[in-house]
């Protein structure tokens, strides 16, 4: 992140492969009811979670290019994987604009429950293992990975049964929480899942993901808007404007009305 006394005014601005990041962006309204938001989906290139580094870096800077054009004072990269890959290249690249992650918060809220930390996450972030040095480096002993691509896709079909869903989390879970402490949800869309995950768990594990404990770490470093109303979101895409406002009010749990498409 870099360290400097944010204004006031201007939007904090929000990017997600897809629509898993809204729940980033759910927290963040939690935290700073009075702020205004500008959040955009890479729906077009989505999932960030099976691409090479490269990629993903090239397709994080973009989005966050576009963010920096609407004139936002700071900017959450609420994808897991754009996190844990690109973080470093994007506040590099724009070093007039705050730029969190969710990483560093997520692995430090893992961290505090101590113990060994089973961390379900897409691809592309087990591979490049950033959660696990995080963790590391907060006196975590052990860590387990593994890779959890149905679920993304499972998030974005809330028609799917039940018992489908039941079968595919426990199939994740089987073998990898057998001798952890906590679940460490290391994908924006896996928090649709808690209650399923915590019924399967039945208490063995705390689950953690790392939404909460962004929104506070942003609400420590910026100046808030001094007005009393309630503040706005703004809701981009770049493809699939109609399926991300019905499916993605799932992970933003409220309504949503309007979805403008837009090129990155």
């Amino acid at each position: 992140m870099n360290t400097r006394t944010l204004a006031a005014d201007q939007p904090i601005g929000v990017f997600d492969s897809g629509m898993g990041g809204l729940t980033v962006l759910r927290a963040l309204r939690a935290a700073m009811p009075r702020e205004h938001f500008v959040y955009l989906g890479d729906t077009a290139r989505l999932p960030y979670g099976t691409k090479t580094a490269a990629t993903v870096q090239r397709y994080a800077l973009q989005a966050a290019g576009r963010l920096v054009t609407l004139g936002v004072k700071a900017i959450v990269v609420a994808c897991n994987t754009a996190s844990a890959t690109a973080l470093p290249a994007v506040q590099a690249q724009f070093p007039d604009v705050s730029v969190f992650g969710v990483v560093e918060p997520g692995a430090a809220a893992a961290a505090e429950h101590g113990g060994t930390v089973a961390l379900l996450a897409t691809e592309s972030t087990v591979r490049g293992g950033a959660y696990q040095r995080a963790l590391m480096r907060r006196g975590v002993q052990k860590v387990q990975a593994r890779a959890a691509p149905l679920l993304v896709a499972l998030a974005e079909e809330p028609s799917a049964a039940p018992h489908i869903q039941a079968a595919i989390i426990g199939d994740y879970l089987s073998g990898l929480m057998h001798s952890a402490d906590t679940l460490l949800l290391g994908c924006t869309h896996f928090p649709v899942f808690v209650q399923q995950i915590e019924l399967q768990l039945a208490g063995r594990a705390v689950v953690v993901d790392s939404a909460t404990t962004t929104a506070a770490e942003v609400a420590a470093s910026i100046v808030p808007r001094a007005h009393e109303d309630r503040g706005e979101i703004t809701l981009l895409a770049t493809d699939g404007a109609e399926r991300f406002r019905r499916v993605g009010a799932r992970f933003l749990g409220e309504p949503i009305h309007r979805v403008e498409l837009v090129d990155v």
